[in-house]
């Protein structure tokens, strides 16, 4: 199939458009490259997968030198008319929309930026799909939509209607425009609530990374609400493997549908994608010391604004249609992700 993947240059984007091209599909990848991270990781992501990134300028196509079949173009999803000729050009199957800004806590600074990002670029990709008639679309959510939430483990049926920042906010609004399309123009849509995606290659903002880098560096760690939080960390490699399994899986149209999870007729679902094994934040901080043979330096800090104090996924229904079973623990993930940090930064302990 020919797939267009947003996002393709970010964490999850990028292990996603790999293990497709393996797979023999065709990809076409589109991403902006922001500078909410180090924009040299994405560049580095980029080259790993053959796209030569020393030419590399906006609104233009790019053939990998790695992998035939995959097409890289730098570019917002804002861009409306760009977007629509990619679409009518390309003649694509499927949609996997990961691009979004991400974070929680930036949110409370550039609220503005993820409502460009996360909403007018989801409309435009929900229009897109519509008018070229694409066969399913599938997109990020986030864990985060559970907001204030108590009831654990999370389950896509619960009323997810408290969110605790902006960033969740957006990520519903997702949601409820998909069903939108879904219900008026029978657009397949799956959504995938992720929970704490972590892995090689990972996003420079989010605690893992940024916690390997301090206890490396001899840093001090600042550790939220006395380390008492818990996440429920899911290796991208179980994500990916959730993602591809869903190519061929599109939700459909039922009028006799009674499932409280989906409650509508529409070709709509929504999925968590999780480890369904909540650690809390110290045992984390103590398997990344055994993988680093390192001790952190902690600082304790109150909960932040936006923070929840749990996440936990309750992964019935991935288990059911997809046969998702995640099979990488916290250890060995975080034992790979040093290993691979170390040699990204070229690091000798």
């Amino acid at each position: 199939m020919k797939i267009l993947i947003t996002g393709t240059a970010g964490f999850i984007g990028f292990h996603v458009t790999n293990k497709l091209l393996l797979e023999g599909h065709e990809v076409i990848g589109i991403d902006s490259l922001n500078d909410y991270y180090d924009v040299n990781l994405k560049f580095a992501r980029l080259k790993a997968s053959g796209i030569p990134i020393e030419r590399i300028v906006w609104d233009k196509a790019f053939l990998s030198e790695k992998f035939i079949g995959y097409k890289f173009i730098r570019m917002n999803l804002e861009n409306e008319v760009l977007l629509n000729h990619i679409f009518e050009e390309e003649g694509i199957d499927i949609v996997i929309n990961l691009a979004a800004q991400a974070g929680v806590r930036y949110s409370l600074q550039n609220p503005r930026a993820y409502i460009q990002s996360n909403v007018v670029g989801f409309i435009n990709i929900l229009e897109a799909s519509r008018t070229f008639k694409i066969k399913h679309l599938i997109y990020a959510s986030s864990s985060s939509v559970y907001g204030l939430n108590t009831e654990l483990p999370f389950s896509p049926s619960q009323n997810v209607d408290k969110p605790a920042s902006l960033y969740a906010a957006t990520k519903k609004a997702n949601e409820l425009m998909a069903h939108s399309y879904s219900h008026l123009y029978d657009l397949p849509t799956t959504g995938l609530r992720l929970f704490t995606v972590y892995g090689n290659w990972g996003r420079p903002d989010m605690a893992y990374y940024s916690f390997t880098k301090a206890i490396v560096a001899g840093d001090t760690i600042e550790v939220y609400n006395d380390g008492k939080m818990k996440r429920d960390f899911t290796h991208v490699s179980d994500v990916v493997d959730g993602i591809a399994s869903l190519l061929t899986k599109a939700p459909f149209k039922n009028e006799n549908r009674s499932e409280k999870t989906i409650g509508s007729s529409a070709p709509y679902r929504i999925l968590n994608l999780g480890n369904n094994k909540p650690v809390s934040l110290l045992e984390f901080i103590k398997t990344l010391e055994s993988s680093l043979n390192k001790n952190a330096v902690m600082k304790y800090l109150p909960m932040q604004n936006g923070d929840v104090e749990a996440t936990w996924a309750d992964i019935g229904d991935a288990e059911s249609l997809l046969d998702f079973k995640p099979s990488v623990d916290i250890k060995q993930g975080l034992d790979d992700f040093a290993k691979w940090y170390l040699e990204y930064e070229k690091i000798v302990l």
